[in-house]
Parts: structure tokens; C-alpha cells; sequence
């Protein structure tokens, strides 16, 4: 047969096919469809000066473009204008918390200062002696005779102006805005978590539309960037390291879909901090102003049972402050944590005031100015002992703070599942089992064929393995009845081997279950915390790494002595026996003279920039197809 034959005989072949498909569909029949696979990530070019990189955290929003060198920090706050007259005002609060007015709380809190007074007392400095207390009624004497001296009869601070009516307002200009005005300020973020509540504005789709307003004002605003312009642009969202799934794959299809962002990377926040400083492995400690997580990163991973979140941080100490303050004679006697400018001159002293520094001890006098609209400006002397020092050691004390009956610890809780992600670690975990228990049953009807074959002889040619059953108790001797216990023992394995892949299963998830209530219960001091998350990563040489490096970023712990405070504390509480193992234990709080709040955001910008990033894109047209599937198969963490 000669080529062309062959050719000619292929094409009817052919055309037969696809006259057999046409008469199939004709009659009904279709092809099955085939699952849509996740394509493989592009590989192109990116200019990173189209990089958004975004830090949302609970007071502060950090955005800029990858090359910057610095981002943008503004309060992160909205105010809504009421959309009726007469509507009642609501107000998020700053500093106040629930769990602070309970009968226990007081008692607590002195408990708390108790122990705080004890260690200042056993650490001795650095000349050897030992500390001489100082009571506050020596404070309280001095201060209680202060009047204020009034600088200038106009503060220069003046309240937003909301003459024309604008229907919200973002950032400085949120926190200015008048009492009287028709307006609700609303945080989006609370504790690293979206802020979702019973109250007005607390429900998802209101708080997401908060985050989409406040993100987009600042990009057209700040940045310069035009919305209709986002479509040429990347974003890199840093999220925390114990992070909730629904809401992190709401924020991914607000910056996509709604916001209109042509790429996204999600990353967490501890291992964008190791990119920052430029450390391959860290015990990463995040001391923000409403939450502290902890997390042990090595080569660019984090290890999820190391990850710890403490619901407390810099504004628990600005509040304990204003408590120590208010025992000492505070001379502004105004002052209130109900009112945002109060909050943030009680945050200012804190910052310029607070030390963790042994060596500096005694009664000595400060000074202290505020500026608010409609008032005159006034300059305040106040005279402190070791408020200065006790407020911040409620971090390592954290019962000082006085919060009753609130969840003070979290670690990594488990996916509750997402319709739209049907292989998730729940599936994994459940057919892992099934696996198991498949294996376990196939080898033993192994057993049982080879137990049937050797039968076949004794029992006349019943050699069925469901026949043997059916063999007469009286009649099949003792081969019949050995059989017959054989197959039940088996059977019986059998039936073990789910209940034990059962039990298994619910004992490791009842044993988590239980070291979880066992710390969400308790409020576990940082330098315990630290030690708690080394101790949870797997090998002693990993733990080893971690003791020579913890980073510590973040605002909630820069003032002075911290670094040298808290390596004391670590080398005097960390087991003896890696006391031999670790050279060097060493806290970096400040890596590469970089400001420790920006950090992570740096990070963020340095992953734009990296060729290896590129697998991790996930484009807006995939997120329409896929949905969260996407996250489980580019994020850089386990999903």
C-alpha cells in the first residue's frame, strides 16, 4: 500500500469518528466533561515599581510601591457621614477592651503589679546593687500640686472640617473629626483579625467595604494612582501568621475583583520580616499595638506549631500606663480613655517616657504638652518613679493588664472547611486514613486467600472464602472449624482496624483540641511565649537557630533596654540543656538600623523583586475561575 493510500484510509478513518460523535450527541450522548486543571503561572517580566505592597495592621496601615524605600503610614480609621439625621453615634474603641470592668480585674491587676515589683526588685544593675523601690504617694504628693502653664492661648490643632458634607474620611483626618458630627469611626482590623461585631458597621461586607474605601483613597490619593489604573498593577498582601481563611479570601476577591488588581501575592507577615532584615532563620516575636504573634522561620518557611498569637500589646501598655498614671497623681486630670485624642497623648508618653532599662531608677520630673481644638495649649509637669518601668513589664506579666475572662492565647486553629475548596486539609486527613485503613484491609485478604487455598484440600472443594461460612459446624472437622475462627479473627481485624484509624484520628484531634484550651486560657507572658515556640519546632538543631536569632519588630516593644531585657530573661528561663548547645543566645531589634515597625513591609518589597516569587502569582482571571482552590496551590505557606 503506497503512502497516499495510507493517508487516504486515516482521513475516512477519521471522518468516520466524527460522524459516530455527531449521530451520539444526536441521541443524547455527551462527552464526559473534563475537571479544569490549574494552569501552570506565567512566567514574565514584572517592574516592581507596578508592585503595590500593603501591611493592613490594627492602628496603622503601611502601602507604597515596591521601590519605595519607605511606605505610607497612616492611622488606619474610617469615619462614615450617618446617612439619616438624628442617627446615633458609634464609635470603635481605642484602648478600652472588653474584660476590663469585671469584679476580678482590679484584684488582678494589683496581683499583676505585685509580681512586676518583685522582679525589678531580684534583677539587680549593673553596678551590683539591688533597686530601691519607689512608691507612687511619693509621686503623688508632687503631683497632686501641679497646675498646668498655658503656652499659647491657641492650640493650632483644629478639628476636620466637615462643612461639606463629605460622606467618609480616612487616615488623620478620621481621628480629627468633631464629637458632635454626624459621623462613626470605625478600626477594620482589631487584634491582627478583621474587625467583625454585633454592633453598626461590624458585620463582613461592611468592614470589607471600610478596608476597599480606605485602601482606595490612599491609592489614588497618596500614591497617585489612578483606580481605573490598577488593572496594570500587582499587589502583595502580608497577612498575619495565624490568619483566618474565610476572611483572607474575601480580601484576595476584594483586591482583584472589586479593586481590580491584575495579580496578588498573599505572604505571612513573619516570613515577609525575615526577607526584611535579611535573615535566613528567625524566631520571629511581633509586638504590634493589639496583638503579639510569635513565629520560628527557617529558609523562608514557617513552622505552623511554633505559631503563637497573644492577644495583647502596645496599646495594653499605653492603658496600664494611664493606670500607674491616675495612682501617681496624673495632672491631667481630663483625661479619658473613652476619647481618641486623650489615647493618642497617652501613647505619645508612653513612647517618649517608658523604658525597660534597670539602671534608671528614682523619682524624677518630666514634662508633657497638650494641644487640642477649641482649647489653649498647656505644658505639664509630672513627677514618676518606676511607672516608667513597670507599665512595659506587663508584657512579660501580662495579668498586670487586668483582662478577665477573655481568650488571651491562640494558636494555628483548624480549616472549618470551605465549600469551594473541597481537597482541603480536612479532605487530606480523612482519606490519608481511609488510605491507611485500605492498605490494611487488602493485605489482610492476602492472609485470607492464601488461609482459603490451603483449605481447598480439607474442606471437599469449599475453598470460596464467603463459602467457608457456609460450611456445617458438625460436619467440616476440625479444618472446618478452625476455619470458621480464622476468617472471624480476621473479620474482627478487620472491623479493629477502622475503630483504631477512627480513635487515632479523634484522639490526635481531641489531644490538640486540649493543649489548645489548655493556653487560650492563659495569658502567657513573652519571654515564656518565645520560649514556648522554639520548643515546638521539631529538632534540637532547629531550636538551636532559633535561640541565635530571635527578631523582634514591630512598635509594641521599642523602648530603651528592651533588647538587653528580654536576652536576660531568655537565657535565665530557657532549659539548661540548650544552654550548653547555643553559643550565642542573641535578640536583633533593630537588624540593619532599619525602624522595627516597618520591617515586614520591607519584606514584602523585597519579595516583589525576587525571581522566585513568580510561581507564586495568582492573576484575577484564575481567582474567577478557581477561587480559594488558587491559594492552596501558589500561597508560599500551607493552606
Amino acid at each position: 500500500m503506497t503512502q497516499a493510500e495510507k493517508e487516504q484510509d486515516n482521513g475516512k478513518e477519521k471522518e468516520k469518528e466524527r460522524d459516530k460523535e455527531k449521530e451520539r450527541e444526536q441521541r443524547g450522548v455527551k462527552r464526559p466533561i473534563a475537571p479544569p486543571t490549574i494552569p501552570e503561572p506565567l512566567q514574565e517580566q514584572i517592574q516592581s515599581n507596578f508592585v503595590i505592597v500593603i501591611h493592613p495592621g490594627s492602628r496603622t496601615l503601611r502601602i507604597g510601591r515596591a521601590t519605595d524605600n519607605l511606605p505610607l503610614t497612616i492611622p488606619h480609621v474610617i469615619a462614615r457621614r450617618h446617612k439619616q439625621s438624628g442617627q446615633s453615634r458609634y464609635e470603635d474603641a481605642w484602648l478600652l477592651r472588653d474584660g476590663l470592668n469585671k469584679p476580678e480585674s482590679n484584684e488582678q491587676r494589683q496581683n499583676g503589679l505585685k509580681m512586676v515589683d518583685q522582679a525589678i526588685w531580684s534583677k539587680k544593675m549593673s553596678n551590683g546593687v539591688r533597686r530601691t523601690p519607689v512608691s507612687s504617694e511619693q509621686a503623688r504628693a508632687y503631683n497632686c500640686q501641679i497646675r498646668p502653664a498655658v503656652l499659647d492661648s491657641n492650640s493650632r490643632v483644629k478639628w476636620t472640617n466637615t462643612s461639606h458634607h463629605p460622606p467618609y474620611l480616612i487616615g488623620e483626618e478620621a481621628v480629627y473629626v468633631k464629637p458632635t458630627d454626624s459621623y462613626d469611626i470605625h478600626w477594620p482590623v482589631v487584634r491582627g483579625q478583621l474587625n467583625v461585631h454585633a454592633g453598626p458597621g461590624g458585620s463582613l461586607t461592611a468592614v470589607l467595604a471600610d478596608l476597599e474605601t480606605i485602601w482606595s483613597h490612599v491609592i489614588q490619593k497618596n500614591l497617585e494612582i489612578p483606580l481605573k489604573d490598577l488593572k496594570y498593577y500587582r499587589c502583595i498582601l502580608l497577612v498575619p501568621d495565624i490568619y483566618n481563611r474565610q476572611h483572607a479570601k474575601e480580601l484576595v476577591s476584594m483586591l482583584l475583583l472589586n479593586m481590580g488588581f491584575s495579580a496578588i501575592i498573599v505572604h505571612q507577615e513573619s516570613v515577609c520580616a525575615t526577607f526584611g532584615s535579611g535573615l535566613s532563620s528567625a524566631c520571629v516575636v511581633d509586638v504590634g499595638d493589639q496583638k503579639t504573634s510569635l513565629c520560628c522561620v527557617e529558609d523562608g518557611v514557617s513552622h505552623r506549631n511554633s505559631r503563637l498569637s497573644l492577644a495583647y500589646g502596645g496599646a495594653d501598655v499605653t492603658r496600664i500606663l494611664f493606670w500607674l498614671l491616675q495612682r501617681a497623681g496624673f495632672p491631667y486630670r481630663d483625661c479619658q480613655l473613652s476619647n481618641r485624642l486623650d489615647c493618642q497623648l497617652l501613647q505619645h508618653i508612653k513612647e517618649t517616657l517608658c523604658h525597660l532599662d534597670q539602671d534608671i531608677s528614682g523619682l524624677r520630673d518630666h514634662e508633657f504638652q497638650t494641644r487640642f481644638p477649641d482649647a489653649p495649649a498647656f505644658l505639664f509637669q509630672v513627677r514618676l518613679g518606676d511607672e516608667k518601668l513597670q507599665a512595659p513589664m506587663g508584657l512579660f506579666y501580662p495579668s498586670t493588664f487586668g483582662i478577665v475572662g477573655q481568650k488571651m492565647t491562640s494558636l494555628q486553629f483548624r480549616s472549618q472547611g470551605d465549600s469551594e475548596d473541597p481537597h482541603d486539609e480536612l479532605y487530606l486527613l480523612a482519606t490519608h486514613s481511609k488510605q491507611d485503613q485500605s492498605s490494611k484491609n487488602a493485605s489482610d485478604r492476602k492472609v485470607l486467600s492464601r488461609q482459603g487455598g490451603a483449605l481447598d484440600g480439607d474442606a471437599s472443594g469449599q475453598g470460596g472464602i464467603g463459602e467457608l461460612s457456609e460450611l456445617p459446624r458438625s460436619s467440616g472437622g476440625s479444618g472446618g472449624m478452625q476455619a470458621e475462627t480464622d476468617v472471624g479473627a480476621a473479620q474482627g481485624e478487620c472491623l479493629m482496624g477502622v475503630g483504631e484509624a477512627e480513635e487515632a484520628l479523634s484522639t490526635h484531634l481531641s489531644r490538640k483540641t486540649a493543649i489548645m484550651n489548655q493556653f487560650e486560657g492563659k495569658a502567657l507572658g513573652l519571654d515564656k511565649a518565645i520560649l514556648h515556640s522554639i520548643d515546638c519546632c521539631a529538632s534540637d538543631e532547629t531550636k538551636r537557630k532559633m535561640y541565635s536569632s530571635i527578631l523582634v519588630v514591630g512598635g509594641g516593644l521599642m523602648f530603651h533596654g528592651a533588647q538587653e531585657f528580654l536576652l536576660h530573661r531568655i537565657i535565665n528561663k530557657m532549659p539548661p540543656s540548650f544552654r550548653r548547645l547555643v553559643d550565642n543566645v542573641e535578640v536583633i531589634t533593630r537588624p540593619k538600623d532599619m525602624d522595627p515597625r516597618l520591617i515586614s513591609w520591607k519584606g514584602g518589597a523585597v519579595l516583589a523583586c525576587l525571581d522566585t516569587t513568580q510561581e507564586m502569582w495568582i492573576h484575577q482571571r484564575e481567582w474567577q475561575r478557581f477561587g480559594v482552590r488558587m491559594l492552596r496551590e501558589r500561597a508560599a505557606f500551607v493552606w
